[in-house]
């Protein structure tokens, strides 16, 4: 886990109610293992001494970029096959093993958009889906764009798109950015244009 993520969970872990909730693995099954994600099924203890089981997906993590060229933002139209449709999205991707958030956050940058930078702020983390996985998301921004090469995956296949805030929020609402780290990308941007401030 990265430095941000532990830092973050350790937040959540000194201002809530974890240790009261907290539900004590007993036992850990390896169910499934895949190239990006593993599911295993945890035994746990509940607070009121009763056992379950719970589901967990372990991921290793993503990056996402708000990126800002001309007063548009960057982003990518791709077929998602576990929505059957296409989506349009900010650049994206999976953290590589040892790979530091930022660094990856720049690579990914460049892969997808063949846009580069050597200056990214860091907005927020936030977890995707807490109920079954422990993936979470590393937001940065950036309005400080070279040209560089895309070079996206071997199995990617990617549509590059400049939209305006108006267009992003429209596709917002025609449905064509569905996914949470664009819409929280295109309201950070709509606040930095308000108000000057990329802070959630």
């Amino acid at each position: 886990m990265s430095e941000i993520g532990k830092q973050i969970k350790g937040v959540v872990k000194m201002n809530d109610n974890s240790r009261k909730l907290e539900e004590i693995t007993t036992r850990i099954e390896p169910v499934f293992e895949g190239k990006i994600i593993s599911l295993q099924i945890e035994h746990v203890e509940l607070p009121n001494g009763q056992t379950s089981t719970r589901e967990v997906v372990k991921h290793p993590g993503a990056v996402a970029v708000l990126a800002l060229r001309h007063g548009k933002m960057l982003a990518v139209e791709q077929y998602r096959k576990a929505m059957s449709r296409t989506l349009v999205e900010i650049p994206a991707g999976k953290l590589d093993p040892g790979e530091e958030p930022i660094d990856a956050a720049a690579r990914e940058l460049e892969e997808e958009t063949g846009f580069r930078t050597d200056t990214l702020t860091y907005l927020h983390a936030f977890y995707t889906s807490p109920g079954f996985a422990d993936e979470i998301i590393h937001l940065y921004a950036t309005d400080r764009l070279v040209e560089g090469e895309v070079k996206p995956d071997e199995d990617e296949f990617l549509e590059l798109l400049e939209l305006t805030l108006e267009e992003a929020k429209q596709m917002i609402a025609l449905g064509r950015i569905r996914d949470a780290k664009t819409i929280m990308a295109v309201y950070a941007w709509e606040r930095y244009e308000r108000e000057g401030s990329f802070a959630l």
